[in-house]
């Protein structure tokens, strides 16, 4: 007889349980034909029949554990151990397939059809083939008889990454990725939105220049929003200056010019400040001190795209105002409906030295200065 031995089904797992048995003995099989359902520490995988028989033997019942290399299924004819290749080693992923054949039913590729009973491939090749997204039927096979191994599906995949471009970051964007990351380990965000009723704004005035201005009175409201925090020492300082940094994106990458002293200038002052940097940064001739020494930033984002969003906090500052696309809106005012033009704000702020009452009282100072209600 014939015996064919549990091969590894999880990188290296040294057994396996006995789920469910899909023959009998007397049963005669194909190859490729689903014998049993083991589950590992990682899967529940089915087993195929290596060759085609007449089964003689099942070692073991459900719920038995069988060890890797262990005899699982003899088959009638002369003694010989069937051994599967050695890239039937491992399951990679979670398969739930007790009532699935490995056949994976006809599939149409160019003008011919093609069936599943031509691929080959041991449940561990399928698995992986499954994870890495690569297709069976573009696989030449390398195993024998026609057997589609992991080394096959692993070269599909890498050729196919071969393709994609792979930077290693550097710079503006390599910094950028150090301070979310800091950002992400230290910070307690909290974000809060609301909309600001832009409609009596004068005609023609500067966004970004009444924005700068609300931000200085909602700072004279509430003055703990103008901070920074160090989580250390636990050691808040709050500013007189208000320093509002300006997200500015550019190809290489976002750059955070700090517009210094803002609560002393006039909005033609801060349109010249910000189309200076604007220019500078484009072409990367902005100055270091530039970029230092905010107190408080501003990011609208709404320039390109959005309406809310979570900006996040570079320490030490203890808050960011972003403001979405500014849109038309059809609300109730005074029991009418009117169009109004509203700027969607969502302010994020550290909770660690940011209580929520300051937080919402510094926003509805904002937005009380932008609709005028002074």
């Amino acid at each position: 007889m014939k015996i064919f031995n549990l091969p590894d089904l999880g990188e290296g797992l040294a057994d396996a349980e006995i789920r469910e048995w899909h023959v009998k003995v007397g049963d005669v099989v194909i190859v490729d034909q689903p014998l049993v359902c083991m589950e590992t520490a990682k899967a529940v995988v089915e087993v195929p029949s290596p060759q085609a028989g007449k089964i003689k033997k099942l070692h073991g019942n459900p719920g038995d554990i069988v060890n890797t290399g262990a005899p699982l299924v003899e088959y009638e004819g002369d003694n010989e151990t069937l051994t599967t290749s050695k890239d039937a080693g491992s399951v990679v992923g979670n398969l739930e397939e007790s009532t699935q054949r490995l056949d994976e039913g006809d599939m149409i590729i160019g003008a011919a059809k093609k069936t599943a009973s031509t691929i080959k491939a041991m449940p561990a090749v399928r698995a992986l083939a499954k994870q890495l997204n690569v297709d069976l039927n573009s696989i030449v096979p390398s195993g024998p008889q026609g057997q589609i191994t992991l080394e096959d599906v692993k070269k599909q995949a890498d050729e196919r990454a071969s393709e994609d471009q792979v930077d290693t970051l550097h710079g503006v964007r390599r910094a950028m990725a150090v301070v979310m990351m800091q950002s992400h380990q230290e910070v307690v965000p909290v974000t809060i939105f609301e909309d600001a009723d832009l409609s009596d704004l004068p005609s023609g005035s500067d966004i970004t220049a009444c924005f700068l201005a609300a931000i200085v009175a909602a700072i004279k409201i509430e003055p703990n929003l103008n901070a920074w925090f160090d989580g250390k020492t636990m050691e808040r300082r709050l500013f007189k200056e208000i320093n509002v940094g300006l997200a500015v994106d550019t190809a290489e990458g976002l750059f955070v010019p700090v517009l210094k002293d803002v609560g002393k200038k006039s909005a033609a002052e801060l349109r010249t400040a910000i189309d200076t940097f604007k220019k500078t940064v484009k072409a990367r001739t902005v100055a270091p001190s530039d970029l230092h020494g905010a107190t408080i930033t501003l990011s609208n984002f709404g320039m390109i795209a959005g309406k809310y969003a979570t900006p996040i906090i570079v320490p030490p500052m203890v808050a960011i105002l972003g403001c979405g696309k500014i849109r038309e809106v059809v609300m109730v005012r005074n029991g009418k409906m009117e169009i109004r033009k509203i700027a969607p704000l969502s302010l994020t702020f550290d909770h660690r030295a940011v209580t929520g009452g300051e937080a919402t009282r510094f926003l509805a100072a904002l937005i009380n200065h932008l609709q005028g209600e002074r």
